[in-house]
Formats: structure tokens, sequence, C-alpha cells
């Protein structure tokens, strides 16, 4: 009987050699902790994804919804603009080219479309002769803002600047690259696309109605 042979156990339980057998713990016992693991795992990610469509569609979505607001839009502290009709406009045309008689024609284009018309003339000394584009828009830089967008549907190219005047009229001064006004069909298209979305600015959305 070997030495490594416990007592009272022979025959075919036996052993013989001069090494203990080498005892390894089941592999079977480590795939299970990693399933545990990453079952563990994916029950989070989908407790967490399903708050987070709770609270999309119950939170804070919901509460803008309710008070006519868009999800992704934050409420503006600006006050509404509201644009000027082209009657509350008063326009002083100027002809800063070597061209006579552009002011006088534009001006009663003008007129016919509305507007309010100034002065007409030849353009101050500052720009006579000075203008290369189209036109230019001068007015008072706080009264500037509706009247120059409501203006510049009647001359595409026009520019703008601000002067220190605190009068509401605005000046229109015809350069040397003005060839006619805008047609009147395409300036009354741009000024309804103009004013359409001022009326819809971002959270600007109609009431709900009562079913």
């Amino acid at each position: 009987m070997s030495m490594l042979t416990p007592p009272g156990m022979g025959g075919k339980y036996r052993i013989t050699g001069g090494k203990y057998p080498r005892m390894r713990r089941p592999r079977h016992r480590r795939r299970i902790v990693l399933a545990a693991v990453a079952a563990v795992v994916a029950l989070g990610l989908a407790g967490w994804g399903t708050l987070q469509l709770i609270d999309v569609f119950t939170g804070d979505g919901k509460k803008n919804t309710a008070a006519g607001l868009k999800p992704d839009c934050k409420p503006s502290k600006a006050p509404a603009r509201s644009l000027p009709k082209p009657g509350q406009i008063t326009v002083n045309v100027y002809n800063a080219t070597p061209r006579g008689g552009l002011a006088q024609t534009t001006a009663d284009e003008l007129k016919k479309r509305g507007f309010l018309i100034g002065k007409v003339g030849n353009a101050p000394a500052a720009y006579d002769k000075k203008v290369p584009g189209a036109g230019i828009l001068l007015g008072a830089t706080l009264t500037s803002d509706g009247p120059f967008s409501v203006l510049g549907t009647q001359l595409k190219g026009a520019t703008s600047k601000t002067d220190t005047r605190e009068t509401a009229d605005v000046d229109l001064i015809i350069g040397s690259a003005f060839k006619a006004l805008t047609v009147q069909a395409d300036a009354d298209q741009a000024l309804a696309t103009l004013a359409s979305s001022t009326s819809k600015a971002c959270g600007d959305l109609a009431s709900p109605k009562n079913p």
C-alpha cells in the first residue's frame, strides 16, 4: 500500500504515485456569475429607459404643450414684435445716381403700394454717387427694425443703416445698381411671408380647443 492511500481504502480506491491529484473548481460557476451580472446590468438599463419615456410623455413635454409652447422651445422674455403697415411708414426717397427722375418715379410707385411719401430729391452729399448697390435704407436705431423689414420687401438687395435721427421716417437712397422696385406681386408675397413668420414665433401655438 502506498503512503498516499488513506487508511481503510484499498482496491479500486488505492492511490499510487508520488503526487496528490490537483482539484479544480468547476468552470460552470464562473459562467453563472457573469450571466447574473449581465442580467442585472440589462435590467438597470431597461428601467432607466422606461423612466425616460415616462418623463417625455408625462413630464415637461406635457406641461409645455398644455401651456401652448413647443416642447423644444423656451418662452421668450422679449415683447412680441408686430410689423407696421405700409401706410404707417413714411419714406423719404433720394436719388444718389447720375440718372435723373429716379427719386420721383420710385416715390410714385411706393405711394401706389400704400406707403406714405415724405421728401423726394437728390441724395445728401455724404451719399450722392457713393451708393454702389441697389439702395440703402436709412433710419433711426429704435424705430428701424419693423420699417426696414417692410420697406426692404420692395427693393431686393437694399442694405440697411441707422443714424441718430429721432423721427420714425425712413430714407430710401437709390444706388447705382438700382433698376426698379421689386415687382409688386413678388413684394406682396414677401411681405405676407414676413408677416406670417413674425406671428409664428417659437412656441406660438394655437390654444387647445375644448372637445
